[in-house]
């Protein structure tokens, strides 16, 4: 690299040399004379000059060449071709501008200010293309999507997108869900999220390990089901560190949903007028509804925070605190609803003893 690096001054100043010297010249008068034109002495003169300039600067400039090579790795496809497709449309104004500067007998600017303004148009050209290439694929995908899902807008209610959290996907329901076929759209998995539960995976605590593996394979399952779509979001998003709020910001450019379990997500969501679907939330609202008086049996399996309670949990997890009950731990009593309340957590049942047990097992009441 640093010897093209060289050659490259050379040649540079080398052509500047050979073009320039002799328009030069002509304003001065030597008392001797010279073998060779000044043509040729201007591009031996520029080619030293080059050469004495690429030994001080291939160093630097090569160090700057890596940090651009490993900033344009980095960045999207979308970024680079459109920003590719601004540059050719600035140096092709440039081109038609430069026509106009021919007519000019300036060789200065004639000669040298077409590429002064190439320059000038290219970047402005790439900057105005890179800069708006989330809108311009946005356009570009609003034209190009036909899919099976009804078109509706986002106004209408209809989002998409659903962007997975990590919560989600380790909790591992989502899958069961969309296998139902209750959730329409497109299941986004940002390279954030993947990276979260990798590194989750790697971790020396056992839990955490067993927690990160679930949740790869949650998504493998998610990708090798056909009826399921799953799309794989490679954007950077470096406007934050936080993986939720790259989420959130993620959502808000393709015009999606979050799906989480994570209560505190919910709510800065909500702040920043998120869409959010809560699995949780989805869980509550599907429980058996209950009444009061209504009759069940139910294992006590401890006591409960007041004085003689006992707490029993049905088969979805629901809490049922028992009046009386703490006499009772360890053993299936028939109880009686009094009141139930729903809570961000889950849902709580609040109920009492039914006097009469023993007329209840004679008659074969089963829960």
């Amino acid at each position: 690299m640093s010897k093209i690096i060289i050659m490259i001054w050379v040649f540079v100043l080398g052509s500047i040399g050979y073009n320039t010297l002799p328009e030069i010249m002509q304003f001065v008068t030597l008392p001797f004379k010279i073998p060779i034109t000044f043509d040729w002495i201007g591009a031996i003169l520029g080619g030293v000059i080059g050469y004495l300039a690429g030994l001080f600067t291939h160093k630097p400039i090569e160090r700057s060449l890596n940090k651009v090579t490993h900033i344009f790795s980095k960045l999207q496809l979308s970024y680079l071709l459109f920003g590719s497709i601004g540059l050719v449309f600035g140096l092709i104004i440039s081109w038609l501008i430069s026509f106009s500067l021919q007519s000019f007998n300036i060789p200065i600017i004639s000669n040298y200010l077409p590429f002064v303004i190439a320059a000038l148009l290219g970047y402005l050209g790439f900057y105005v293309g890179s800069s708006r290439h989330r809108e311009l694929t946005a356009i570009f995908r609003s034209q190009q999507e036909h899919t099976n899902i009804v078109d509706k807008e986002v106004a209408e209610g209809f989002y998409k997108y659903k962007i997975l959290d990590t919560s989600t996907i380790i909790d591992g329901r989502i899958l069961d869900v969309v296998r139902t076929g209750f959730m329409e759209g497109t299941l986004v998995v940002s390279k954030h999220v993947l990276r979260e539960l990798q590194h989750i995976a790697d971790s020396a605590d056992s839990l955490k390990r067993t927690r990160g593996r679930r949740g790869l394979d949650i998504l493998n399952e998610l990708q090798s089901d056909e009826a399921i779509q799953v799309e794989m979001n490679d954007q950077d998003l470096h406007e934050t560190e936080e993986v939720d709020l790259k989420l959130l910001h993620l959502a808000k450019e393709l015009h999606g949903v979050v799906i989480t379990n994570d209560f505190n997500l919910n709510k800065v969501a909500q702040f920043q007028n998120v869409k959010v679907l809560n699995v949780n939330e989805l869980a509550s609202v599907m429980q058996p509804a209950v009444i009061p008086g209504e009759q069940m049996k139910v294992n006590i399996v401890k006591k409960g925070t007041e004085h003689d309670q006992g707490v029993a949990y049905l088969d979805d997890g629901t809490m049922v605190v028992v009046e009386g009950g703490q006499r009772h731990i360890g053993s299936s009593q028939h109880v009686v609803v009094t009141s139930s309340l729903q809570t961000n957590s889950g849902r709580m049942i609040f109920a009492k003893l039914v006097t009469n047990q023993k007329s209840l097992d004679h008659k074969g009441y089963h829960d």
